[in-house]
């Protein structure tokens, strides 16, 4: 297939352009390069004859509309968004912008090219969206695809509002699409803001490991390569009009998810005192969800998909990949907002 990637230059979306060219499919990655975007993340694959890069924002409708008439996708798997909760206590607006208005650019792009491609049937629009749209969950229980929408967060909010835009575009136009909602990934080539790379680097620099509250907050956790092959199944197989929740089947609560990355670096790069001397306790995020967790029934029953790699596993091959890849996470950590203590709604 020509897949067109938006936001294929972050982490997920780079898991998803390096599987999906090295499968064959020709992919076109589009990003607007903002400070969680790294071109690094896609050069395994960079200089292949299938991958083509296009510097573009999604909210440039102009340019979207050349790139849909030069490329000529047959799928678009958008993944350009604002993400992280903390910045988005801090500064709603550019959320609303891109995964909103961006969002909506979008959708009027690809319309406009499936309807002068004469509406064929084979076309695909991806969008890949997240479990904090349905806000938080109790002890027990989990998300599903008909779990009412709840967000929580700005972020969540602009998530849950794009999501409603895909369904809306698909059931006013006919758009075809398909709406996928992940938990929490990690893995390799994660920007260092997020709680495992901040974990992991804040333990390596011998500073204070922060955990908000006292790490009760329960994730669901997904390795990101893991999460890039259901994508590109459900675009393949998925059915027109259904949104598949794409879990990992690995919960833990923050703090024991810490105290399982302090002591895999006790073994891997030992120091004269364990890692978790280091875990600070420091005030809670506004309006932090309790715990989020995703009943994966649908994508297993209908596409036969289950995650691979064990939350164990995936976090021995994390840690591993950040001592093997200095050069590419110091380059980060200059980048605004990086170390510091974001999401406290000052």
């Amino acid at each position: 297939m020509k897949l067109l990637v938006t936001g294929g230059a972050g982490f997920i979306g780079s898991a998803v352009v390096r599987r999906a060219v090295t499968m064959g499919h020709e992919v076109l990655n589009l990003d607007a390069l903002t400070y969680a975007a790294c071109l690094d993340n896609v050069a395994p694959v960079a200089d292949a004859p299938n991958y083509h890069f296009v510097h573009a924002d999604i909210r440039d409708r102009a340019m979207l509309d050349t790139v849909f008439a030069e490329f000529a996708p047959d799928a678009v798997m958008h993944l350009a968004a604002e993400s992280h909760v903390d910045r988005s206590i801090d500064a709603p607006a550019a959320f609303v912008e891109t995964n909103v208005t961006g969002t909506m650019a979008l959708l009027q792009a690809a319309r406009r090219h499936w309807e002068r491609a004469g509406r064929p049937a084979g076309f695909r629009f991806h969008h890949i969206s997240t479990d904090e749209v349905y806000g938080t969950l109790g002890p027990t229980g989990q998300f599903t695809e008909d779990t009412p929408y709840a967000p929580n967060s700005p972020y969540a909010a602009s998530k849950a509002a794009s999501d409603h835009l895909v369904r809306a575009w698909g059931e006013t136009y006919g758009l075809p699409f398909v709406i996928t909602n992940c938990s929490n990934n990690y893995g390799p080539y994660h920007f260092p803001e997020k709680l495992i790379p901040v974990v992991i680097l804040n333990a390596l620099a011998g500073k204070p490991i922060p955990v908000y509250g006292q790490g009760q907050n329960v994730r669901d956790w997904l390795y990101v390569e893991d999460h890039a092959e259901a994508l590109l199944l459900v675009l393949e197989k998925g059915v027109v009009g259904r949104s598949y929740n794409i879990g990992g089947e690995n919960e833990a609560t923050n703090i024991d998810l810490v105290h399982k990355l302090c002591a895999i670096l006790d073994g891997m790069r030992p120091q004269n005192r364990p890692y978790s001397s280091l875990i600070s306790f420091v005030a809670d995020r506004p309006g932090h969800d309790l715990r989020y967790a995703i009943d994966p029934t649908r994508i297993r029953s209908e596409l036969g998909w289950r995650p691979s790699v064990t939350l164990d596993e995936g976090l021995r091959r994390t840690v591993r990949w950040y001592l093997d890849n200095e050069d590419w996470w110091r380059a980060l950590q200059a980048r605004d907002g990086v170390g510091e203590r974001l999401g406290t709604g000052g």
